[in-house]
C-alpha cells in the first residue's frame, strides 16, 4: 500500500486530503488529527512546511510523514481507557493525539533518547494544554515523557495495550519489543522496510501484517564501548490519580454534558469546521523518495491534473469578486460554566487547568 496527498493551506486542509486519499479513515483518528495542528511542532521559520506530506528534520527534531502517522494511528485501533508506549517519542506530536483517544483513565508514556527533543516535547505540551482550543473540547491523557535508550527498558517494566517504535526495528530486537504488549495488545514499528501491525493473541503467539513500505532511520544501539553494564530505562509508573484530579474530571465532564444537552433542547448544532474546497488528491502509485531518513511516496503529474489546477485557479478567482462575513471566535462554553460557578478564584482556575482562556 501506498501513495501520496497534496499540500495543503493548513491543518484542516491536510486532513481533508489525507480522508481524501483514505489514510484516515475513522471519525476517532480524523479528530485527533484536527485537534493538534501539526505546524505548531515545527520551529520558527519552518510552519510552511508542516502542511506537506513529508518528513521533518531539523538537529535531533523529527517529524514523519503525515500519512504515516495517519497509518500509525488507524493501525494502533485506539480505545478510551488503554495503556500506549511511545518508543522514541520525539516531539509528543503523536503522543498527543493519542491522549486525545486514551482520554483520562488512560496511561500515555513515552522514551526518548535525546533530552533537548524531551525538552521541546514538554514545551510543546505545555502550550497544547494552556492554549488550544481542542484542550476544553476532550478528556485528555496526558503524556509521560523519560529520556533514555528503547533498548534499555528496565526488565520489570509493566507491560502496555499498545506500542508504537518510530525509528526502525532490526530482526533481532523484534522479540524485545513483543515482550513490552500485554496479551491482546497492538505493536506498530517499522521493520525490515514494512511498517508492520503486530497483535499479541496469546502469551506466545502473535499475529502480524505489513502496512506500507516504509524507510526509517534504525534504532540506536546502546554504547558498550566502556565493557561497563547500562543502566536501565524505568519507565513512568502507572500511578492512580487522586481524588482531586478524579473531581476536576468528573466536573468538567458533567458540565460538558450539560452544555451538550442544553444545545440539543434549543436545537443548536455542534459547529463543524467549514468545509473547503479542496485541491486535487493525486492518485497513488508505487513510485518512493528518499527525504531525510524516511522512504516517501511521490505522485506523479497528469494531465488531469493540470486540469484541476486550472479549475482550482478558475474557483479562486471566482471567490474573490465575493464579500467573505468575518468569523466569530469560537466560543469556549465549558470555561465560561466553570467562570460562573459559585467557587473561590482557586477553585475555579484548577478546573480550568490554569488556562488562560
Amino acid at each position: 500500500m501506498g501513495g501520496a496527498v497534496s499540500a495543503g493551506e493548513d491543518n484542516d486542509d491536510l486532513i481533508d486530503n489525507l480522508k481524501e486519499a483514505h489514510y484516515i479513515r475513522t471519525e476517532r483518528v480524523e479528530q485527533a488529527f484536527r485537534a493538534i495542528d501539526r505546524g505548531d511542532y515545527y520551529l520558527e521559520g519552518y510552519r510552511d512546511s508542516a502542511y506537506k506530506d513529508l518528513a521533518w528534520k531539523h538537529g535531533n527534531i523529527h517529524l514523519s510523514a503525515p500519512c504515516i502517522y495517519s497509518e500509525v494511528m488507524e493501525a494502533l485501533k485506539l480505545q478510551p481507557g488503554l495503556s500506549f508506549l511511545n518508543l522514541g517519542s520525539g516531539t509528543g506530536y503523536l503522543s498527543t493525539m493519542v491522549g486525545l483517544i486514551l482520554g483520562p483513565f488512560g496511561i500515555n508514556h513515552g522514551i526518548e533518547l535525546h533530552s533537548d527533543v524531551v525538552e521541546y516535547a514538554k514545551e510543546k505540551l505545555e502550550s497544547f494544554i494552556k492554549n488550544s482550543d481542542s484542550f476544553d473540547k476532550f478528556e485528555f491523557c496526558e503524556p509521560a515523557f523519560v529520556v533514555g535508550n528503547c533498548l534499555e527498558i528496565a526488565s520489570d517494566s509493566h507491560q502496555y495495550d499498545r506500542i508504537y517504535c518510530g525509528a526502525g526495528v532490526q530482526k533481532d530486537h523484534e522479540n524485545y519489543m513483543k515482550i513490552l504488549l500485554k496479551v491482546g495488545g497492538i505493536l506498530v514499528m517499522p521493520i525490515e522496510d514494512q511498517l508492520t501491525q503486530i497483535m499479541r493473541t496469546g502469551q506466545n503467539t502473535w499475529e502480524s501484517k505489513n502496512i506500507l513500505a516504509v524507510s526509517f532511520a534504525p534504532l540506536i544501539q546502546p554504547n558498550r564501548n566502556d565493557n561497563s553494564k547500562p543502566d536501565s530505562v524505568g519507565l513512568p509508573p502507572c500511578a492512580v490519580r487522586n481524588l482531586q484530579d478524579l473531581a476536576r474530571i468528573y466536573i468538567r465532564r458533567t458540565l460538558r454534558n450539560f452544555i451538550n444537552d442544553e444545545m440539543q433542547a434549543k436545537g443548536i448544532s455542534q459547529r463543524a469546521p467549514p468545509k473547503r474546497k479542496r485541491k486535487r488528491v493525486k492518485q497513488r502509485i508505487n513510485t518512493y523518495v528518499f527525504v531525510g531518513n524516511q522512504l516517501i511516496p511521490q505522485p506523479l503529474d497528469s494531465e488531469d491534473d493540470e486540469k484541476m489546477e486550472e479549475d482550482h485557479k478558475e474557483e479562486e478567482e471566482k471567490d474573490q469578486g465575493e464579500t467573505l462575513k468575518p468569523e466569530e471566535p469560537p466560543q469556549n462554553l465549558l470555561r465560561e460554566k466553570i467562570m460562573r460557578l459559585p467557587l473561590p478564584e482557586s477553585l475555579k482556575a484548577y478546573l480550568t487547568y490554569f488556562r488562560d482562556k
